[in-house]
């Protein structure tokens, strides 16, 4: 019987990678069993017996420690080659690997771990993005699951030597769990979720000073998970008692706030294959004939309604990890503001909309000049703009939630906020990305409190308004300081402080 690595149809042709290395397996399968034949070895050589020993190892699991020791016995790179090769497996084919080998693809990453090979942090992080966000199938479940579990087994290793994969982990399960604690009758999700929580709440306490290197997203995640007992004794010491986090330096959240995330966490939560697509319909597809090519990405990655969470770590990765030079010199090729536009009209529940709202809008809040990606805010004021007047109720809406967020998101720092906000609109007019606010405030189409609401926005923007915008009470609660804003069938934004 022929061993595979994916499954296929009868006529569909076998995959390029598992082609190469399965050649590699039958050419030097008499190799491969003890005693090995020690010798130099060319770097065409070498590069076969370790594709031909990757092969051996995922679809021979009685034979994988005898493969495995014939690996470290002509290891001469670290295990770099060896593990390069795994990661173009995870990232090219892992989603049509059979479960056989999925198994021993996690045994073997254990095993590059233990020896600290060249590259096992990437190897880890390729394996992270394969979990897909509100997928609750076997399958992805058990890979979650697998990578928690090697988190937590390998804390001090991992704290020693890429301390910078915990982080990510952090980022990938705290994002799972707003998925995850949504669901209730899945038997295996009880152990998942309480080792999630595990990972997470240790990171928190123990190690916060690479908790903040993710930076304002930090907190976009966590005040999804307050509900949670001990996501919720988090929030009260960040608020009351940062101390004792034991930062030097760290007084106040507005800190986080003020600290950009880096793009690459938004890549955790996208798939490879959804990258590519994404950025081929960025760079690729010429506007006003996308229609087909959504179709197909919809039917592809958010045909199963609980999928639909996706659409929050879409937005975020549009908006600041695709700043692609050919949306300015191409005109004609699909912006990204309208494939944003595309997925908010995808949304079918209240809750996915208004995150992604927020996620659209979260630099916003706390954007500084100095410091910030302009491209980052770049796709809410075009698609508000360029939403007028055909798709007035976009406008609208994003309007309306951008200005209750700013009064609302929270209380405590409302002038930091408003400032933020100000600064986004005055950047979008000086950088050109508009040439005016007035298509928004002389609008005789948006309603007349939200343009009087942003009018005085733009006199902060202006410097002549910048202090007393509204009264405001200063709330001393357990609570976090973000809102939820829930849209309601006609589009409204009604705030709820999450308690």
């Amino acid at each position: 019987m022929a061993l595979n690595l994916i499954e296929r149809g009868t006529h569909e042709s076998e995959n390029p990678i598992e082609l190469s290395l399965r050649e590699a397996f039958e050419f030097l399968k008499p190799q491969l069993n003890p005693p090995f034949t020690l010798k130099v070895l060319t770097q065409e050589e070498y590069s076969n017996l370790n594709k031909a020993i990757i092969f051996g190892i995922l679809t021979q699991p009685h034979l994988a420690k005898v493969h495995i020791k014939h690996l470290h016995a002509i290891n001469t790179d670290g295990y770099c080659f060896f593990t390069c090769m795994l990661i173009k497996i995870v990232d090219e084919i892992y989603v049509k690997l059979v479960d056989s080998v999925k198994i021993q693809l996690i045994w073997v990453t254990k095993e590059m771990l233990n020896v600290l090979a060249i590259g096992f942090d990437k190897l880890l992080v390729a394996l992270l993005r394969q979990i897909i966000s509100g997928d609750f199938s076997e399958g992805n479940l058990w890979l979650c699951l697998e990578m928690v579990t090697l988190f937590l087994a390998n804390w001090d290793c991992l704290l020693e030597e890429e301390p910078s994969v915990l982080n990510k982990g952090l980022y990938v399960f705290l994002r799972l769990l707003t998925d995850h604690y949504r669901v209730q009758s899945i038997p295996m999700m009880d152990a998942l979720k309480r080792m999630e929580v595990e990972f997470c709440v240790r990171l928190l306490r123990e190690q916060f000073s690479l908790c903040l290197k993710i930076g304002r997203d930090l907190i976009r995640l966590l005040q999804d998970l307050v509900h949670i007992p001990e996501f919720k004794m988090i929030w009260k010491e960040l608020l009351l008692h940062p101390g004792q986090f034991r930062v030097e330096g760290f007084e106040d959240i507005s800190q986080i706030y003020r600290t950009k995330t880096p793009s690459s966490y938004f890549l955790l939560r996208i798939t490879p294959e959804m990258e590519t697509k994404l950025r081929f319909l960025l760079t690729h597809v010429k506007f006003g004939t996308q229609k087909r090519y959504q179709v197909w990405f919809a039917k592809k990655f958010l045909g199963v309604p609980e999928r639909e969470t996706v659409l929050i770590d879409i937005v975020r990765f549009i908006c600041c990890s695709v700043h692609a030079s050919s949306e300015i010199t191409q005109p004609d090729i699909l912006p990204r503001w309208a494939v944003i536009g595309w997925l908010l009209k995808s949304c079918r529940k209240s809750y996915v909309e208004a995150n992604l709202k927020l996620a659209l809008f979260y630099d916003w809040l706390f954007f500084d000049e100095t410091t910030d990606n302009v491209m980052n805010i770049e796709p809410a004021i075009l698609l508000m703009v360029n939403s007028i007047p055909k798709y007035i109720d976009v406008t609208h809406t994003l309007l309306e939630f951008l200005l209750i967020v700013v009064d609302n998101y929270d209380i405590e720092r409302k002038e930091m906020i408003s400032k933020g906000v100000s600064t986004a609109l005055s950047t979008l007019v000086k950088k050109g990305i508009v040439g005016s606010l007035d298509v928004l405030t002389r609008c005789d189409l948006i309603a007349t409190v939200l343009r009087e609401m942003l009018g005085k926005l733009v006199l902060v923007m202006q410097g002549t308004h910048s202090k007393n915008l509204g009264p405001s009470s200063i709330i001393h609660d357990m609570s976090p300081p973000p809102f939820h804003f829930l849209s309601s069938s006609s589009g409204s934004q009604h705030p709820k402080r999450v308690n």
